[in-house]
């Protein structure tokens, strides 16, 4: 990917060519910046897990934390997940704006089990601001979008915010200017067999605004006490098939999930799938939830995994497959 001509660090002024040359950037696979009413949000296509690694990657996200999908609107939001009539409600009343729904996937949703994080559940977000909304229906598919900073760092709320902070590494960056709200969407979860919806997140939205749709007081009393964070008991993420972590070469009986071709090169009679044959990590990342249900649907009983890096994406990837691994 190329940078444009409107400056050396692929900044252009919020407007139709933006628009138009962002949306190509996003189908094409790359990275896109953009101001909605919150902060900046660093964009992909999040029905592409290639493009959705590309976001850990810029971000240095330490580990694969789910991320909200930005749509157009209610009837988009309904193609990726099932949602309840409380959340419709919420929805009306608050779409497009700051806020941010969790519910159950939808049967054929197009966000890919990366920016899902692997869960049966996906964030969903309409926002208001018009270069989000615009970008949105000229990429024609949900964009996946957390804040365009760097991990820990303090969220951007300017152009010159994203060039500082993770310039380099985003295609675009649309400067629309300040963003209005300058804080996180508010995150509200419908999940569970009878769901009731509760606070994940507070943000840009208040609870008693929410409440006064609801009619009931949320659960959960926001903060960090409050916030549901996935993946985190010991056994998580699991195939049917036993993993065998940092393995040198495939046992009887086994299949291979491999990285730069280690376990090939060592032979074995099992199946092999290689998360990156160049051992790039960002390919690795996008490959690894498919790659483990790839390995259950061909009936594999145990996996022999190659040793994956510690650096960048390699900690996330690490994360994951331990609690693969864990006993069930």
């Amino acid at each position: 990917m190329t940078r444009g001509e409107d400056d050396a660090a692929g900044r252009a002024p919020a407007g139709e060519e933006a628009i138009e040359r962002g949306a190509r950037i996003l189908r094409e696979g790359g990275l896109v910046a953009f101001p909605t009413e919150t902060v900046y949000g660093l964009g992909a296509d999040a029905t592409s897990a290639a493009a959705v690694a590309k976001i850990y990657a810029a971000k240095g996200r330490p580990s694969f934390n789910p991320l909200i999908a930005h749509v157009a609107d209610i009837d988009a939001a309904r193609r990726e997940a099932e949602l309840p009539p409380a959340a419709l409600r919420l929805a009306e009343a608050f779409w497009p704006g700051p806020l941010t729904l969790v519910a159950p996937r939808a049967a054929g949703g197009s966000v890919c089990e990366l920016a899902r994080a692997g869960l049966g559940s996906v964030a969903l977000r309409a926002p208001s601001a018009p270069v989000a909304r615009a970008l949105i229906l000229a990429a024609g598919r949900p964009i996946a979008a957390p804040s365009a900073n760097r991990s820990g760092h303090v969220s951007p709320v300017t152009a010159a915010h994203v060039l500082g902070d993770i310039g380099p590494m985003v295609d675009l960056v649309i400067d629309g200017g300040r963003a209005d709200k300058g804080v996180e969407s508010t995150i509200v979860a419908f999940l569970g067999a009878r769901p009731r919806p509760r606070l994940l997140r507070p943000g840009a939205l208040a609870r008693e605004a929410l409440e006064q749709v609801l009619g009931a007081p949320l659960e959960g009393e926001g903060g960090a006490a409050a916030v549901v964070a996935p993946g985190m008991t010991a056994s998580h993420y699991a195939p049917t098939a036993r993993l065998r972590l940092e393995a040198e070469k495939l046992r009887a009986g086994e299949a291979g999930l491999d990285f730069g071709g280690r376990l090939a090169e060592r032979g074995g009679e099992g199946p092999i799938l290689d998360l990156s044959p160049s051992a790039d990590l960002a390919e690795a990342a996008a490959n690894l939830f498919l790659y483990l249900r790839e390995l259950d649907a061909g009936g594999a009983r145990a996996v022999a995994v190659a040793p994956i890096p510690a650096h960048g994406l390699g900690e996330a990837i690490n994360d994951r497959l331990r609690r693969a691994a864990a006993p069930k």
